[in-house]
């Protein structure tokens, strides 16, 4: 799960890492209030959404720019004005762009330098990793893939966890001498405990800044939380914002479901990861394009077979239809009885190509033949995909 720019750093914050003083609103009230809580010095007015690349980003009546420095209340009245309710297309939100609801009103300070900071989980390694960086800012990117040496690397033991020495280190990579040594070993350390504590799977400052009064600041923050841990924190729970996810992620959510929307034209319902994974393989290996991920998991019922419809046929890109089970756990006759509720319930109008194997497989077989919904069924995946891929092709 991920958060906005300025919920990210009030939890920064709490965990002793110094941030400018910064504003939230929603509204003009709240833009008022804001302002006037700022004051006349300069201010930068950034747009809240879930993506990166903010400042360099456009929005759709072509006005430039979602991160905005102003000189006074009056200026920021009218970037604000401009930006609210309007729609911003960055590099990481795609050409639909997404709505700004949320303004972050902040502080501007003087800045000598930008760093980069992030601990984040290393799967491959299953530690976490400190990455640091004297490039930091909007380019930090750029920098990985052309500089990847001027990234610093530290592992951390999830047995050991951070200690003094590793914060030293990082800071003497990054060319910090005296004061600032501790000022960053107590950033560090915050970073860390806020990541650790509440199960993040990335804490980013981006960018860390010196001041020229030589402090160390968290101009920017992204977080991003592991969803299976949500329920012991109903506080990081409580910050999802609802308005910058999927629709159809959220109705899959609420049935149980695995579902990640993709941006290919054959819809997904399987039952396992892996064998999900294997799907869209498949898929992709006869020429076509997976529009999902979708695993009803082992043990879905009829009503959550019948959402995972609903939610595969809300997608307009969707063209056609793979269903692939094998059963274990999950019974092939509850798939059959499900894929009959939902054609009921769901108008159906794509090509839907069924393969059912494993447990109750010859009464899940049964069950659609002997019902009057439209579908081509399939003894293999292979087969499954190929005949989906093209049914799909002849349809443009």
């Amino acid at each position: 799960m991920n958060i906005h720019e300025y919920q990210a750093k009030n939890l920064l914050e709490q965990f002793g890492v110094p941030i400018p003083r910064g504003y939230a609103a929603t509204n003009t009230e709240e833009i008022q209030s804001a302002i006037s809580d700022i004051g006349e010095a300069m201010t930068v007015v950034k747009a809240q959404i879930h993506a990166g690349g903010r400042g360099k980003g456009t929005f759709t009546d072509g006005y430039k720019g979602g991160v905005k420095v102003v000189k006074n209340s009056e200026e920021a009245h009218k970037a604000a004005k401009q930006m609210l309710n309007n729609t911003l297309v960055t590099a990481q939100t795609g050409p639909k762009g997404r709505k700004v609801q949320t303004l972050y009103f902040t502080e501007a300070c003087d800045i000598e330098h930008e760093y980069y900071l992030a601990v984040v989980l290393d799967r491959e390694s299953a530690q976490s990793v400190i990455i640091a960086s004297t490039e930091g800012g909007v380019d930090i990117e750029a920098v990985a893939d052309d500089t990847p040496e001027k990234l610093i690397r530290m592992p951390i033991s999830p047995t050991m966890g951070l200690r003094s020495h590793h914060c030293r280190s990082v800071a003497f990579a990054l060319g910090f001498e005296g004061q600032q040594v501790k000022q960053f070993s107590r950033i560090l350390t915050g970073l860390y405990k806020m990541y650790w504590e509440k199960n993040a799977m990335l804490v980013e400052i981006n960018p860390l800044v010196k001041t020229k009064q030589g402090k160390l600041l968290a101009l920017d923050a992204k977080a991003s939380f592991d969803g299976n841990a949500l329920f012991k924190h109903p506080d990081i729970n409580n910050l999802r914002d609802l308005n910058e996810e999927d629709p159809k992620e959220i109705e899959a959510s609420n049935n149980d479901l695995a579902y990640i929307a993709l941006d290919g034209d054959i819809a997904c319902m399987v039952n396992g990861a892996g064998l999900a994974m294997a799907t869209m393989d498949i898929i992709q290996s006869f020429g076509g394009s997976p529009a999902n991920f979708l695993d009803v998991g082992g043990g879905a019922n009829e009503d959550q077979v019948t959402a995972a419809f609903k939610i595969i046929l809300s997608d307009p890109n969707v063209r056609g239809i793979l269903v692939n089970i094998f059963g274990g756990i999950m019974q092939c006759d509850v798939i059959a009885r499900g894929i009959v509720a939902a054609a009921k319930n769901v108008d159906i109008n794509v090509p839907l190509v069924v393969r059912l194997e494993g447990t109750n497989v010859e009464a899940g077989k049964k069950i659609l033949r002997e019902s009057d919904v439209a579908l081509t069924p399939a003894e293999s995946l292979s087969e499954a995909a190929e005949i989906i891929v093209q049914k799909v092709k002849s349809t443009v």
